[in-house]
């Protein structure tokens, strides 16, 4: 059987997966049962995707990235070094929670940075960018720029990750595409 994709041989990848054209998977990764992963994903060494997983096309998920049943990332979304997913609010060894796994989506091209903690049940929006070491313990907005543990929303971002700087209109230039974005109600939209 000819494979699209490329699995380094130390992968594991189990049954029921669907793995996209030009995907490629390195050194000490394991594709849990029921996953799909979307074409020209780059899927990092010693990653962990649990049963039923979806991720999008062209998601970067860096070295040691743990992402658990209930998570999905749309398109075009990085996931940076060491950060994690959780599924469960309230984990204990001793109780079995596997009906309670809380969903949780990110949406296309958002990034989160560096050993990252995503608490499960939090959306992340659109383009929205996740600072190094943050912890989401609630929905981040599209176009959010979030730090910090807790997380705090400190700004907004650009589709390219230029952060928004917003004149007396309410109008920002990303300095790098020249897109135009315009804040109105708390929330921002490219124009």
């Amino acid at each position: 059987m000819d494979l699209n994709y490329f699995a380094h041989e130390t992968a594991v990848i189990d049954d029921n997966c669907i793995i996209g054209d030009h995907t490629k998977i390195w050194h000490f990764s394991h594709i849990m049962p029921n996953c799909k992963i979307g074409n020209k994903c780059n899927i990092g060494q010693n990653v962990v995707v649990s049963p039923d997983v979806v991720l999008g096309d062209n998601v970067k998920v860096q070295n040691n990235v743990s992402i658990y049943t209930g998570v999905e990332c749309e398109d075009d979304v990085f996931l940076g070094p060491s950060m994690v997913f959780t599924n469960v609010i309230n984990p204990r060894s001793a109780v079995i929670r596997k009906d309670e796994y809380k969903k949780t989506i990110v949406k296309k091209g958002a990034s989160i940075g560096a050993n990252a903690t995503i608490i499960c049940g939090n959306d992340i929006g659109e383009f929205a960018l996740i600072g190094a070491g943050s912890v989401v313990t609630k929905e981040v907005l599209p176009y959010a720029l979030v730090v910090g543990n807790p997380s705090k929303q400190i700004g907004w971002i650009s589709e390219y990750g230029h952060r928004l700087e917003f004149n007396d209109q309410n109008i920002a230039i990303c300095p790098e595409s020249n897109d135009r974005y315009e804040l109105k109600n708390n929330r921002v939209k490219k124009q």
